[in-house]
C-alpha cells in the first residue's frame, strides 16, 4: 500500500562511477546543449567551472561554453527541482524536492507484510515488491507536487550500499524517467544521503560534523569535512544495531510489521532495564568500531532460558511472560545503545583533535527514530558543548526526501551525469554498489578485531571524489 508522507525542506547528490583517471573526461560548461532552453539556466552549477562524466554512457562528447555572468542563489535555487527515488532495501521511496529545501511530496510503500511474514527482509521478494510499486509510486509523487516529468531539473537515485536486486529496480526507473524527459541523473550514496538530509532540516550545520549512522544494516561513524569527503572513524565488525532490534523482536514473538526497532522499544518501556545482564560488546577495544552479533547470542540464551515462545504474540501471551519479555527487551536496549554511547565518546575526542570547530553531532538511519537512543546521545554531546541533531523520525527510515536532498547538493557542485538514453539495451549493466565505503578509514582507529568486514567492491565515495578534483 503506497502511503504519502508530507513534510519538512530537502538536498540531492551524483556520481555514477568515476572511470579510472585516465579516463575521466572534463568538461566545462553553461548548460546541457541538448536540454531545452528554460531548463539551461537551472543547469549553471555554482562554482565548479568542470564536470567529470563517466564514459560509460556510451554516448558522444558534448563540449560546454564557460559563462562567468554570476547567477542568484536563490534563483538558482528556487528554479531547482529535483526526483529523488530510493529502493536500497525494504521500502520504495521517492520524492519531489526544490532547491530551497521545500519538500513538494513524498511517498513510501512499505514492506512492512514482508517483514512480518519472513522476519526480516528477503532480497528477491524485496525485488519483487519494489517491481510491482515503483512506477506507481513515482507518478503519485509527481502528481502530489502537482508537476509531470517536464517541469523536473533532474533525477536523482540511490546506486548503493544496499541490495543489488533493489537497488537495480530503483536505478532502472530513473535513468526511463531521466531518459524520456531528457533529464541530468545523478547517482546517490544512501548513506550520505542519510548524513546530509540533516542540512536540510538544520539550516544552520555546516561542515565539518559528526555523524552517526545506525540502521538495520549500518553502524557507520564518519566526520564529514566536506560534501563528498568523509573520515570513516569507525563501523560495524559483523551486525548492526538495527539487525539487533530486529532479531530481538522477532525472538520475542513482537509484531514486526513497523520493523524490530520500534516494538522493540515500546516493549522496553514495560521492563526493568537492570533485570538481565547483558555484557557490552568490545569492551576492551579502545577503538569506535561495533559489533551486535554477541549481543544477538546473549539475547537469544536468556530468551532460551525463560522458555519464551516466540510463535505465541506478545498479545496471547500471560502477565508474567510478558513482564519477562519487558525486562529482555529493556535490558537489551540498555546495553545497545551503552555500546553506542561508548563508541560516540571516543569518536567526538577523535573528530575534535582532527576538526577542532565541529558543533554538531548527527544522529541518522532508521535507529535514529528510538527516542530512548535520541535521549542517551544527547547526553554524551552535551559533555562537549555539541549539538545533537536529528532529522525527524520520518526522514530517518529510508525515504526519497534524503535522496532527493543529496542530489541537489551535489548537482549544485556539477556532480552529476549527461541524460541516458530513452530506452537503455537488455545487457546494459548498470552501476550498481552494493558495497560501497563512504569515506576512508581514520588511521589511528584501525580496528584491532579480527573480524572487521574489509571486503570493497568499489572505491570509497570519499576516494572517488578526491581523484576527480585532482584530474582538474
Amino acid at each position: 500500500m503506497v502511503s504519502s508522507l508530507l513534510t519538512l525542506p530537502s538536498t540531492f547528490s551524483r556520481l555514477n562511477s568515476f572511470p579510472k583517471p585516465s579516463l575521466l573526461i572534463p568538461f566545462t560548461f553553461k548548460a546541457l546543449n541538448s536540454l531545452k532552453s528554460h531548463k539551461q539556466q537551472r543547469l549553471i552549477p555554482l562554482n565548479h567551472p568542470l564536470l567529470y562524466f563517466p564514459s560509460s554512457f556510451n554516448s558522444s562528447p558534448t563540449h560546454f561554453s564557460t559563462s562567468r555572468s554570476p547567477i542568484s542563489s536563490k534563483s538558482f535555487d528556487d528554479d531547482l527541482v529535483v526526483l529523488g527515488i530510493e529502493t536500497s532495501c525494504d521500502d520504495t521511496a521517492a520524492a519531489i524536492v526544490r532547491g530551497n529545501g521545500e519538500i513538494l511530496s513524498q511517498v513510501v510503500s512499505s514492506q512492512a507484510d514482508l517483514l512480518a511474514r519472513y522476519g526480516g527482509v528477503a532480497p528477491k521478494m524485496a525485488e519483487e515488491a519494489h517491481s510491482q510499486v515503483i512506477d506507481q509510486v513515482v507518478q503519485d509523487t509527481l502528481d502530489k507536487a502537482g508537476l509531470t516529468g517536464k517541469e523536473l531539473s533532474a533525477v536523482a537515485v540511490t546506486i548503493g550500499p544496499g541490495l543489488s536486486l533493489c537497488l537495480r529496480v530503483g536505478v532502472q526507473k530513473a535513468r526511463r524517467v531521466a531518459g524520456n524527459f531528457n533529464l541530468p541523473i545523478i547517482s546517490v550514496h544512501h548513506m550520505e544521503a542519510h548524513a546530509l538530509v540533516a542540512r536540510l532540516i538544520e539550516k544552520e550545520l555546516q561542515f565539518p560534523f559528526l555523524a552517526l549512522l545506525i540502521s538495520g544494516g549500518h553502524n557507520l561513524l564518519v566526520l564529514a569535512h566536506d560534501l563528498g569527503h568523509y573520515t570513516q572513524l569507525g563501523t560495524t565488525i559483523d551486525d548492526a544495531i538495527g539487525e539487533a532490534f530486529d532479531k530481538t523482536a522477532k525472538w520475542l514473538g513482537l509484531d514486526m510489521r513497523k520493523s524490530g526497532g520500534p516494538a522493540v522499544e515500546q516493549l522496553a518501556q514495560e521492563g526493568d532495564a537492570e533485570s538481565v545482564r547483558f555484557s557490552i560488546p568490545m569492551k576492551q577495544h579502545k577503538d569506535c568500531n561495533f559489533s551486535y552479533a554477541g549481543l544477538k547470542t546473549q539475547v537469544k540464551l536468556a530468551i532460551a532460558s525463560r522458555n519464551i515462545d516466540a510463535k505465541v504474540p506478545l498479545l496471547c501471551a500471560s502477565s508474567q511472560e510478558r513482564s519477562s519479555r519487558a525486562d529482555i527487551a529493556a535490558s537489551f536496549q540498555r546495553v545497545a545503545v551503552l555500546h553506542l554511547e561508548e563508541r560516540c565518546e571516543r569518536a567526538v575526542e577523535w573528530a575534535l583533535k582532527i576538526e577542532p570547530s565541529i558543533k554538531q553531532l548527527v544522529v541518522s538511519g532508521g535507529v535514529a527514530s528510538n527516542q530512548y537512543v535520541r535521549a542517551r546521545l544527547d547526553q554524551v554531546v552535551k559533555k562537549y558543548s555539541l549539538q545533537l541533531v536529528c532529522p525527524p523520525p520520518n526522514l530517518c527510515t529510508d525515504n526519497g526526501v534524503m535522496v532527493a536532498w543529496t542530489g541537489i547538493e551535489n548537482f549544485r557542485v556539477g556532480r552529476y551525469d549527461p541524460p541516458p538514453p530513452a530506452n537503455d539495451p537488455d545487457d546494459f549493466m548498470y552501476d550498481l554498489r552494493p558495497r560501497w565505503p563512504l569515506g576512508e578509514e581514520y588511521a589511528e582507529g584501525r580496528s584491532e578485531s579480527r573480524f572487521l568486514r574489509s571486503a570493497r567492491v568499489h572505491s570509497s565515495l570519499t576516494s572517488i571524489v578526491q581523484a576527480s578534483l585532482q584530474q582538474q
